[in-house]
């Protein structure tokens, strides 16, 4: 659209500044605290769109689809530095360091519709808009924003199938509706392999796309519904048209009206001059067209958006009141977003009669349990799940069911890996649904069938050629001339074994038990004595040279990280590490020195991945984020808790930058949670949370069976950031961890704080977190 005036641009700004101020009032309930463009910018790569707790739908605002080479701060699909909107599509992840989605780009375009997103230097070169972020509210469960270009006010909001969009164009303006089915988030010419768009007698629009992104050959469906019939449409293939991503066409007429086949397929949908508001409606599935129908008949009925928008903060504030903290407005904004994020993942990736799509590509139906899908294993099994099995247990049988419910759809009989829409990308290392499924069960999730459940477990951790696994069970480590990051493979499936021994043992299965806690000894065998790191061994059992500890990334010993890093991953043994790195004194030294380092960022301007440097210690990746607390295990409390104090004043801030690194499907943010409340579970799959230090006066955990568990401090400020002493159930805490018994079973932790460090609390050999080589 060509620039308006100066004028009219000066009636827009302030009708956008009022609709933000009317729209931001905040709502009751802790929906009202969250501000969903934390992490938005820089690396935090989340996303500012409507969604609900878990749901399938996340609709959210593009601004940018740059091809695969320049997608990294993209991954979302929105950088909150960015002028301009593409378009508004229905599924995103959220923090990921990888990305595809961004399906069922909608536009809504007052006046001209141009076939083509146009530059976003070059205003008025296609359909994109831009933008001010004084006309944007984001909410949870609700997004709004001015469209500059068109005078279009946009509002989203969405249901766990399916998304509801309600645009109010400018008087006496044709109104148009642009769906464009090319774009992709991490695209490139070729990625949609084929693609269907109809409209049928009632007006409804239903369609499909096959592309072969991140996971090959995902088919993605949608039906979609408006509030005012059209006056009329134009179905175009673009595949041979000028110029989207490479694609060369005819020009821009519309190839037919009613029905359209191909790769390169777009909709525009004419209503004329409105006298009130067009509301969309739109719903996915992973299994078809007929499928999402019916999820729009079962879920989308009507087009109240005001409705659709109470039931979406509704939600969220039942979600969201699983803790009810006392603090000051900026940490209850932090603390409810980092709540927020970590309620994101993993999505609903089943329709209304059940079905889904499985990793085989084939049709299943869940029988009793919902079907949940976007894995992030590598990430989520740390923090973010074990927050689930703390405050949403019965979500947490769906999540186990889902996982099984996957492999034993399995072309290769394995648990996923790195999941989305039922598909695996076998992205990361590690077999990191057995901690997710152990953790659950040992902490007393039921619902799942645990016995196939083990054997799904046993299945993924015996699979010889995944991450040569086969090397692994006969060497007892893997050899880095066989396999890449073998030192950061040997380290995480050792890991994975105590987990999974220790549901097997819970479970009497004695002789599993066995067999994978001896495997879970095999950390030993990437331990060099000589030069005090971990190291990846070549198959002759010699350690690979030359050697860099700080070589990080693939092609090193590595994944994502450096032996400053990585040396530390014994979660299940930290008692054996303390124990070869020379005892107490020598490893708190050593650990001080990760912390304590003087490193330039720009030695890891190849991997993008690790940020929010503290030394060598890079809270912006996962690696690094137990390291803190494992002063706890080595005597020396007061250090986490001095160490605590400057990760979350340094990586966290209520602002678009807010987060050091990508979320990571909400990893990052789980584990703000779990260190704000005073307590972390550094080994998953145990029953046992490091203690830490709190970072609110009070918070309140609303947990099953209607008992709650308070945890508060006093006096807590920056004059008193240590422990001084602890009490739970009004009894003096000598141990610098918690069971998880203790927690659910109720009760109130307080924490004495003062200005000096208490170095006794937690020394003695008994007060420390439990390990594989201090068990009685």
């Amino acid at each position: 659209m060509a620039v308006r005036t100066r004028s009219i641009r000066r009636s827009l700004g302030a009708l956008a500044v009022a609709l933000a101020l009317a729209g931001g009032a905040r709502a009751a309930g802790h929906a009202g605290e969250v501000d969903p463009r934390i992490g938005t910018g820089g690396d935090g790569h989340t996303f500012p769109g409507a969604t609900v707790p878990f749901g399938m739908i996340q609709l959210s605002p593009d601004t940018a689809m740059p091809d695969f080479k320049h997608a990294y701060k993209w991954a979302a699909g929105y950088q909150y530095g960015d002028p301009t909107i593409l378009g508004f599509s229905h599924t995103h992840f959220s923090g990921s360091g990888h990305s595809d989605l961004g399906d069922v780009l909608v536009m809504p375009v007052a006046g001209e519709a141009k076939l083509e997103p146009g530059e976003a230097d070059k205003p008025g070169s296609g359909y994109r808009s831009r933008f001010s972020h004084a006309s944007e509210v984001a909410r949870a469960g609700y997004y709004a924003v001015t469209l500059e270009d068109y005078g279009v006010r946009a509002e989203l909001t969405a249901g766990r199938r399916v998304g509801w969009h309600r645009y109010t164009f400018p008087a006496g303006k044709d109104a148009h509706v642009l769906l464009d089915l090319r774009p992709s988030i991490y695209d490139y010419p070729g990625k949609v392999l084929w693609a269907s768009l109809r409209v049928h007698a009632d007006g409804t629009v239903t369609g499909c796309r096959t592309t072969r992104g991140w996971a090959p050959g995902r088919e993605l469906c949608f039906a979609m519904r408006f509030s005012q019939p059209m006056v009329s449409r134009e179905l175009y293939d673009r595949e041979s048209d000028a110029p989207y991503k490479g694609f060369r066409g005819p020009g821009n007429q519309p190839q037919d009206r009613d029905a359209q086949n191909g790769r390169a397929l777009l909709g525009v949908f004419d209503f004329g001059a409105l006298k009130q508001p067009l509301v969309a409606k739109v719903a996915i599935s992973t299994v078809s067209e007929a499928n999402a129908v019916a999820n729009l008949d079962a879920d989308g009925r009507g087009f109240d958006f005001d409705a659709r928008r109470a039931e979406a903060t509704a939600a969220w504030n039942k979600a969201l009141a699983s803790i009810d903290v006392d603090a000051p407005a900026t940490q209850r904004t932090q603390f409810y977003t980092a709540l927020y994020h970590a309620m994101l993942s993993p999505t609903l990736s089943m329709d209304s009669n059940g079905e889904y799509r499985g990793p085989d590509h084939q049709v299943h139906k869940a029988d009793g349990f919902s079907f949940y899908s976007t894995w992030s294993l590598w990430d989520v099994y740390r923090a973010q799940q074990p927050l689930m099995v703390l405050l949403r247990p019965d979500l947490s049988s769906d999540f186990v069911n889902s996982l099984v419910a996957a492999r034993e759809a399995s072309p290769f009989g394995i648990l996923p890996v790195w999941a989305y829409q039922g598909l695996e990308t076998w992205c990361m290392i590690g077999y990191h649904a057995v901690p997710v499924i152990a953790d659950a069960y040992v902490k007393g999730v039921r619902g799942f069938d645990a016995g196939r459940a083990l054997e799904a477990m046993v299945a993924s951790a015996t699979y010889g050629p995944y991450g040569d696994l086969a090397d692994y069970m006969k060497l007892g480590y893997v050899p880095i001339d066989k396999e890449p990051e073998g030192a950061s493979k040997t380290l995480e499936y050792a890991y994975d074994d105590w987990s999974l021994a220790q549901m097997a043992k819970a479970m009497g299965q004695t002789k599993t038990a066995a067999e994978f806690e001896r495997r879970a000894g095999n950390w030993k065998n990437a331990w060099d004595a000589a030069t005090g790191f971990m190291r990846a061994r070549k198959s002759d059992g010699k350690f690979r040279e030359p050697f860099d500890p700080a070589a990080a990334g693939y092609g090193s010993d590595y994944t994502e990280g450096n032996a400053f890093q990585y040396s530390w991953y014994v979660p299940q043994d930290v008692a054996g590490l303390i124990g070869a790195m020379g005892g107490d004194a020598r490893f708190v030294q050593k650990l001080d020195a990760v912390f304590d380092a003087r490193v330039d960022p720009a030695h890891f301007k190849n991997v993008e991945d690790i940020t929010g440097l503290i030394g060598w210690y890079a809270h912006g990746n996962e690696p690094s984020h137990h390291l803190a607390y494992l002063y706890d295990y080595a005597g020396a409390a007061w250090k986490t808790q001095e160490r605590l104090k400057r990760i979350m004043d340094s990586q966290y801030a209520p602002r678009p930058d807010g987060l050091a690194g990508n979320d990571d499907l909400g990893q990052m943010s789980a584990w703000y949670v779990f260190t704000a409340l005073g307590f972390y579970p550094v080994a998953p799959g145990s029953d046992q949370y490091a203690i830490g230090r709190p970072f609110l006066p009070r918070a309140v955990l609303h947990l099953a069976g209607g008992r709650t568990f308070t945890v508060t401090a006093a006096p807590l400020d920056d004059a008193h950031p240590y422990v001084g002493s602890v009490t739970l159930d009004g009894k003096p805490l000598d141990r610098v961890y918690l069971r998880h018994g203790e927690i659910v079973q109720g009760g109130e932790l307080h924490f004495t704080m003062q200005a000096q460090p208490n170095r006794e609390w937690g020394r003695a050999a008994q007060a420390r977190p439990l390990s594989m080589s201090a068990y009685p």
